[in-house]
């Protein structure tokens, strides 16, 4: 039976995968350089800070999903995330990223993550706030206003103003015309 070559399986693999300590990248893969269009020295030993739109879902993001790895060693969702350099450079795009804790007590300590481009199936269409992006996630993930808020940690009212803009946005006439509208791009 012939050994397996775990390096190479990482490095090879059809979906980004990093490595990560304290939120800082450690090694990754192949896929995840061609997806954010950089190189592996421009994000080995740097947050991930840097592949999101703004300073500020990076912060909120990891606040949010510290608690769900904390219970469930596991957290996925879908978020826009934003290219690195490259002829894309700064284009944002919808990523689904899954995560694993190796220490539930300490989630950020360490972990493996996955990147999965959507941008094919669901294009960034509108201009959208971190706010917005971050409502319209929860939106296509089926919750409702009272569980967006409590996850966001803001009022259900504030989640529906945010959710009046983007049927406006997307000129969607009902709160399923707008999943759809966000789920096709």
């Amino acid at each position: 039976m012939t050994e397996i070559d775990y390096k190479l399986a990482f490095e090879l693999a059809p979906i980004g995968m990093v490595l990560s300590r304290n939120r800082t990248m450690v090694d990754c893969n192949e896929r995840v350089c061609d997806m954010f269009g950089a190189s592996r020295e421009q994000l080995i030993g740097q947050t991930f800070q840097q592949l999101y739109p703004s300073v500020d879902e990076y912060e909120r993001t990891g606040q949010r999903i510290a608690p769900i790895l904390n219970a469930n060693g596991v957290y996925a969702d879908d978020r826009v995330m934003k290219r690195v350099d490259g002829r894309f450079k700064g284009e944002t795009f919808w990523c689904h990223v899954t995560g694993r804790a190796l220490n539930r007590q300490a989630p950020h300590e360490a972990g493996i993550w996955t990147f999965e481009d959507l941008s094919a199936r669901r294009p960034v269409k509108a201009e959208l706030t971190a706010r917005e992006r971050e409502v319209a996630a929860h939106l296509m993930g089926g919750l409702t206003s009272k569980e967006i808020g409590k996850t966001l940690t803001i009022s259900h009212r504030t989640v529906e103003i945010y959710r009046a803009k983007l049927m406006r946005k997307y000129k969607a006439s009902t709160t399923a015309d707008l999943v759809h509208k966000l789920m096709a791009g």
